[in-house]
């Protein structure tokens, strides 16, 4: 397929299978407009993830300054919003790294023509993804569903033209390795941006209260 992607000098390679693509479009103008539509939800992500990191802040603030003054109550509170939102920042965020991680291999194809390799695997990434995102943002659930069935006509496209079929194994390994690359990076990057919470000193105010009533 990579010598066959760019024009040859002899017969180009579009030249030849013309007549036996039914998209008015090439195959490299769709990779291209899927590129640029993961990118745009990449973004959104992204977005996302920086406005439940500032919200993180806030309340992290808040938990510690009511640690202080031995708020427990109101420190325990602070404490469940923060996890709460870690674990829907934590979603958006490993969707993000994804996406990205996806993104480079259809840049890869574009450059190189290897679609059998990369755009399969990429395609059932896009699958999973749509799944995981659709609890906290439908909008990009939505907008992923619609780029994995392009991503599937074009798989399918493509092995129309070459002849050639996927492994099912072959790519489900593949696009679990996106995956698992994506969230152990994105565990990474959730320690960096959100520090761990205090715990409520219950036990130490019960203390300190029945030492007061011995005196």
């Amino acid at each position: 397929m990579t010598k066959n992607w760019n024009k040859s000098e002899k017969e180009p390679f579009f030249a030849r299978i013309g007549g036996s693509i039914r998209s008015s479009k090439p195959l490299r103008d769709k990779i291209s407009a899927a590129v640029f539509r993961l990118r745009a939800q990449q973004n959104k992500l992204e977005l996302a993830t920086l406005k439940m990191q500032q919200r993180d802040k806030e309340l992290f603030k808040k938990c510690v300054d009511a640690q202080i003054s031995k708020d427990v109550a109101r420190a325990s509170m602070y404490a469940e919003e923060c996890a709460e939102i870690r674990k829907i920042a934590k979603v958006t965020l490993q969707c993000q790294l994804t996406i990205e991680r996806a993104t480079f291999k259809l840049e890869a194809v574009q450059e190189f023509g290897d679609i059998g390799s990369n755009m399969a695997p990429v395609a059932g990434v896009i699958r999973s993804l749509r799944t995981q995102i659709s609890g906290v943002m439908p909008e990009v659930s939505y907008e992923l569903d619609s780029v994995g069935e392009t991503l599937n006509e074009i798989v399918m496209e493509a092995g129309q033209l070459t002849g050639t079929i996927s492994k099912p194994e072959i790519t489900s390994q593949e696009a679990q390795r996106i995956l698992t690359e994506a969230s152990a990076i994105a565990e990474q990057r959730m320690k960096e941006r959100f520090p761990e919470l205090p715990t409520p000193t219950a036990t130490q105010t019960d203390q300190e209260r029945s030492s007061q009533s011995f005196l």
